[in-house]
């Protein structure tokens, strides 16, 4: 990979990871567009582990008082708020898992067909369009109950299934619809998709070990430096803007994104 494939790609990795806007809609430009060749398994493997280091990172208080409270929930101690949240990101992370591991084979097949990617990509919008501005949004993240956390853990199966839905789109999308207030809707859908991008991760080292692929650690290292830095940039900006200004920026670069995608493919 050259500097400048490896610069883009992770940086788009990083960014597309965790806004609404589809990471599999943006790393397909450059291989239609430009004619890169596929990055390989060494570098997803790259990208996912400094995403899921950011996100680690950034919600590092959040993420120890979960765990903590959920262990010792086994205890007397009994079940708190934390505990209970921690089963509900147990819960919508099981549909996922179970998708993921069954049919991986079908996902890859499909994930880099370009006119399914546009369509979904302008669908989904609208629909984050319409929850953005219908839903009630005054439930916080701890009103959450398991059958809201199972729809919303469904609802991330749609993003694997359809590539171009965006898996942190839509599950902000479910949890507005629900009634999550923007920020919870956010925070819910980061805090779930620590287990999915580790899970993620793990396949992709499995392939990685599994496969005679040779390793570029320059594209490795600078692929999850850059990764981390912009997915962690990303969650900062993004729980800051979506507090006075909503979703519909993204509404409207999906719409864009989804349209221009279609005229590249059309023309």
């Amino acid at each position: 990979m050259s500097i400048i494939e490896i610069i883009v790609l992770a940086l788009v990795q990083g960014l597309t990871e965790f806004l609404p806007i589809s990471s599999s809609a943006h790393l397909i430009l450059p291989s239609q567009i430009l004619g890169w060749q596929d990055q390989g398994t060494a570098f997803d493997v790259a990208v996912h582990v400094g995403t899921l280091i950011a996100v680690i990172i950034y919600f590092r208080k959040e993420v120890v008082a979960i765990l903590s409270a959920w262990f010792k929930s086994f205890s007397a101690q009994g079940k708190t708020d934390d505990s209970q949240l921690g089963w509900w990101i147990l819960i919508a992370t099981i549909p996922s898992l179970i998708i993921g591991y069954f049919f991986k084979d079908f996902v890859e097949s499909y994930s880099r067909n370009a006119y399914i990617i546009a369509t979904t990509t302008i669908v989904f919008g609208l629909l984050l369009w319409y929850a953005d501005a219908k839903a009630k949004q005054i439930k916080t993240i701890y009103q959450l109950n398991w059958m809201s956390a199972l729809l919303i853990g469904l609802s991330q199966v749609v993003a694997m299934v359809f590539p171009g839905t965006s898996r942190s789109g839509i599950t902000m999308t479910v949890g507005l619809l629900i009634g999550l207030n923007k920020q919870s809707a956010a925070r819910f859908s980061f805090l779930m998709s620590i287990p999915v991008i580790a899970a993620a991760g793990s396949y992709y080292i499995y392939k990685l070990i599994s496969a005679d692929e040779l390793i570029d650690w320059q594209a490795i290292v600078m692929g999850s430096v850059l990764s981390f830095m912009s997915a962690y940039a990303c969650i900062y900006f993004f729980l800051k803007v979506i507090e006075r200004m909503g979703m519909m920026p993204f509404v409207i670069y999906r719409l864009l994104l989804g349209m221009g995608l279609f005229a590249y493919l059309l023309l």
